[in-house]
């Protein structure tokens, strides 16, 4: 570039302009200093930007590491272990993306973390995703999607069941499994804990007289189990139901579903570890199959008591309105088997007389041995055993009642079981050594009956035979005469 040129670049860069007479220079530099400040702002709002989208996955990171693992696992009692047993079980659900965290002991020791991509299940909302092995060691995870074409969208027409923690649909899924699925209420705390009391302790449990937990569902705000399904209604329907003057429950077989009844329980109560309290037996979470077999299902109330705790005080659930709750609990909230104990006593009283726990339409003419009408089923079954009219209390559909020795024997079982001290409640093994001892006695005593019935026709052929030859041997004398 010339002098020339140089000079004439500065005498046209000192020019004064028209925004406040400054020099053109000083308009350039300032053009390109705001130009600088504000491609340095844009740039700051896209790095805080992209720092934004990347903390919620940070965060779940983290939280996904400090997500305490299932503490402990259940375990099946056996004579020869001497492992220290766990006190509660927990599965914990991460809440962002509804991914479930969990940790299994093995017996080389115990692995902890978050599952890996494989043992991860993520559920979004469009139902996509289909559904996996649960890694758990028993069933498998569902799909909303699926789960509500097996049910044909949560239609009422599939409902069987209903109570104050979910709904039960009836289902069938794509290769034509009938299943039962509960849907939780998710009213945050019980319906959650609900969930993880159900998943882990009866999808680990197996045994032929509790109901089998298939899968569950995870999705949204939904939270599902899916159980098996057991086609022949519960003992609620088939005691209080329209079945018509005759029961086809005969005494029999309301001594096998009490014993089967029993043999559940006495599995959570002394088969496990820790042990499970129920806390709501009552006649409709007792389903029957078609060989009236008693399978005890409905754990979303269950609590798990570890072997150094005599009880666990909680909220008292379960189906107060009904009578089947045990005074000391409904007291106190201070829970444990014999809470159990007490509700199976009211059941085996209904299942006897076919009363309701609790009824205010019995006839007026019913009294009370002191002149009150009862409606509670445990008073008046007493005042009904005080006054030696115990044969008046079985239900009048059964077919054939049964012996007076047989009906004493069940009734002092179920008064045992119901007794205000806690302490002097059989534990539920010593009850089905009792009903087996009573399934016997009912045998010997059909045979003995029947022998008695086949000793009666014998008598009665013989006494045919005899008239019979009677009449030939007079035919005879009179043929000969003539």
């Amino acid at each position: 570039m010339s002098m020339y040129d140089a000079a004439f670049l500065n005498t046209e860069l000192s020019k004064p302009t028209s925004i406040f007479g400054l020099r053109l220079w000083v308009v350039i530099g300032i053009l390109l200093g705001s130009l600088i400040v504000i491609a340095l702002f844009l740039l700051s709002l896209c790095l805080t930007s992209r720092r934004k989208n990347r903390k919620p996955r940070a965060d779940f990171a983290s939280a996904a590491v400090a997500t305490p693992p299932i503490s402990k696992e259940i375990k099946e009692i056996v004579p020869a272990a001497t492992q220290p047993v766990p006190a509660e079980i927990q599965v914990d659900i991460g809440k962002i993306e509804h991914r479930v965290v969990f940790s299994d002991r093995v017996s080389s020791g115990e692995s902890r973390g978050t599952a890996s991509a494989s043992e991860t299940a993520s559920f979004s909302g469009s139902g996509n995703v289909g559904p996996e092995v649960s890694h758990l060691g028993w069933g498998r995870w569902y799909t909303l999607r699926e789960l509500e074409a097996a049910t044909n969208g949560l239609c009422e027409e599939n409902v069987i069941g209903e109570g104050g923690y979910g709904i039960v649909y009836r289902g069938v899924l794509t290769d034509g499994t009938k299943v039962a699925v509960k849907n939780l209420l998710n009213n945050r705390g019980q319906a959650e804990k609900e969930f993880k009391v159900e998943v882990e302790v009866i999808g680990r449990v197996r045994h032929k007289n509790l109901v089998r937990l298939l899968g569950y569902c995870v999705e949204g705000a939904y939270r599902m189990l899916v159980y098996d399904f057991v086609d022949n209604g519960n003992l609620e329907q088939w005691i209080h139901g329209d079945v018509g003057d005759v029961s086809p429950l005969t005494w029999d077989i309301r001594m096998n579903i009490i014993l089967g009844m029993a043999k559940g329980l006495a599995y959570l109560h002394e088969g496990l570890e820790p042990k499970v309290v129920h806390r709501d037996i009552k006649s409709s979470n007792i389903l029957l199959d078609r060989q009236w077999n008693a399978k005890v299902s409905d754990f979303g109330l269950a609590k798990l008591l570890g072997s150094e705790s005599s009880y666990v005080t909680t909220r008292v659930m379960g189906t107060f309105g009904f009578s089947y709750v045990a005074p000391e609990y409904a007291c106190t909230g201070m829970l444990n088997e014999k809470s159990d104990i007490y509700s199976f006593g009211i059941l085996i009283m209904e299942i006897i007389t076919g009363r309701n726990p609790v009824d205010y339409s019995r006839p007026q003419g019913e009294v009370h041995f002191n002149g009150i009408k009862p409606t509670n089923l445990v008073d008046w079954l007493k005042s009904m055993v005080g006054n030696r009219r115990s044969e008046e209390v079985v239900d009048p559909k059964i077919p054939e009642p049964p012996s007076s020795k047989a009906l004493k024997r069940v009734l002092l079982v179920a008064l045992r079981c119901v007794d205000p001290d806690a302490n002097k409640r059989p534990k539920m093994g010593h009850i089905i050594h009792i009903c087996l001892k009573l399934k016997t006695c009912s045998i010997a005593m059909n045979a003995e009956q029947l022998g008695t019935m086949e000793a009666a026709k014998s008598k009665r052929r013989r006494q045919r035979l005899q008239v019979v030859k009677a009449a030939r041997a007079v035919h005879g004398i009179i043929n000969s005469k003539s």
